[in-house]
């Protein structure tokens, strides 16, 4: 069995932008709810592995945008987990339309064991009738985003809200990119690089919990930080070219 997914779509109304296109944060939950949809066509969906007593968790996203689809243009989202390793797992994305590559990108995923949150090895995950490629199409590595924003500027905070929880009790990963772009203006967008964006998950955040928020210029464009209360790190994003 190929393990590959493909679905179309078309680019409403309610996840763009004031550019009109697609936004960056709903091209993430568009790729999660792909990722979603073929882990459950693949037997590892979040029902399967709710039986089995283990879950899914997110611990990097990384998405490299050549043009971002307009309002109501139709597109394709094809997706793939690659061989897992001992205890991550990759899958990738592209989203394209007819022949033209729109953007690319993956996720890394560990397993744990609820309730106790151990990680889980991957090796019996997957059926072993899965045919997965040996590495990512996308080869542009993760990188590393330095968590100490001590000597950063704060810019704001955020009160995680009931809607931004999800079914695993606390705050939906695409729902930090929604917080943390809707923190700035549309001007303040319009100066950010439009290349590459990714978001390293460090700690779960909760329903009622004040995030601060930091900022500070990189090399090739912007990095950012929501901190939980006590400091500890929820997420890093880093925007560049």
């Amino acid at each position: 069995m190929e393990a590959a997914g493909q679905y179309q779509l078309t680019v409403i109304p309610s996840v763009c932008d004031e550019s009109g296109r697609l936004s960056i944060a709903h091209c993430f939950g568009l790729f999660m709810d792909a990722a979603a949809q073929h882990a459950a066509e693949l037997s590892v969906g979040i029902d399967e592995m709710t039986r089995r007593g283990l879950f899914w968790l997110t611990v990097r996203t990384k998405v490299h945008f050549l043009r971002r689809p307009q309002m109501l243009e139709r597109v394709t989202i094809r997706t793939r987990p690659i061989q897992p390793e001992k205890v991550r797992s990759i899958r990738e994305y592209r989203l394209i339309c007819g022949e033209e590559l729109l953007a690319e990108g993956k996720t890394e995923w560990t397993v744990v064991e609820m309730p106790a949150g151990k990680i889980h090895p991957m090796q019996d995950v997957f059926p072993q009738a899965i045919e997965m490629a040996a590495s990512p199409a996308y080869a542009e590595p993760f990188c590393r985003i330095d968590p100490h924003f001590s000597e950063a500027e704060r810019f704001g905070t955020y009160t995680v809200r009931s809607n931004d929880i999800d079914v695993g009790g606390h705050m939906n990963n695409v729902a930090y990119l929604h917080a943390l772009f809707g923190m700035l203006s549309t001007a303040e967008r319009k100066t950010l690089p439009q290349g590459t964006v990714e978001i390293a998950f460090r700690a779960p955040c909760f329903e009622g919990e004040t995030l601060a928020c930091f900022r500070r210029e990189a090399d090739t464009g912007a990095e950012f930080a929501m901190i939980k209360p006590g400091g500890t790190v929820g997420v890093l994003v880093k925007v560049g070219r």
